[in-house]
């Protein structure tokens, strides 16, 4: 299904040259990995500090700093675990986390690429030029409170809080997506149906 011309007004997350969804564009891929590699297992291993030979969302936590020397947040480490782990165990095997390491390492050149000034974060004007060149076209007062909803007191957003903020973001277009039948930028919804959609999508 592709978007028509001028598809996306009112402030709604389109893309003018096609959908936007996991593997197209900017957002890294979800799909199945090659072999896995040596340092992949290694890492894994390293990760793993029980040894179970699985990984929860709080040994990722543990292994993952962002450039501010800080964890990756609760939140993000949920969100990560939850996209790969297919049998809903609440921890990831090897297969899995091969995926994941292969997904975040993604989501790191992607930020990269978004944060110009290379100071480990993305401010208000870098966000609202990757969200853009994402295809969505979101009012600077939107921008304004995605930066400030990150980070309260500075509006800088870090890179585990761009993943969770692009994801989330995803997550809704696509619910949107579904109920715009008419490719207006406008839904009608049921009270019901709005609270499903928030709290499908929400983390």
């Amino acid at each position: 299904m592709a978007y028509q011309p001028g598809y996306g007004q009112s402030n709604y997350g389109g893309q003018q040259g096609g959908q936007l969804e996991i593997g197209h564009g900017p957002y890294p891929s979800v799909g199945a990995g090659g072999g896995i590699a040596p340092q992949v297992q290694q890492w894994f291993s390293a990760v793993d500090k029980d040894q179970s030979g699985f990984i929860s969302a709080a040994e990722l936590k543990s292994a993952l700093v962002n450039a501010q020397g800080q964890n990756f947040s609760d939140t993000a480490c949920l969100l990560m675990i939850g996209m790969f782990d297919k049998d809903r165990s609440g921890h990831i095997n090897l297969e899995e986390f091969d995926k994941l390491y292969t997904y975040i390492n993604q989501w790191l050149a992607v930020f990269k690429t978004y944060d110009v000034d290379q100071s480990g974060n993305i401010d208000e004007q870098e966000l609202a030029k990757a969200l853009t060149q994402m295809g969505f076209r979101f009012s600077p007062d939107f921008i304004n409170f995605l930066s400030k909803r990150s980070d309260p007191r500075e509006g800088k957003i870090s890179v585990d809080s761009f993943i969770v903020l692009c994801v989330q973001i995803q997550r809704f277009t696509e619910a949107f997506r579904v109920r715009d039948t008419q490719q207006n930028g406008t839904v009608t919804i049921g009270f019901e149906d709005f609270l499903n959609v928030a709290l499908s999508c929400s983390l």
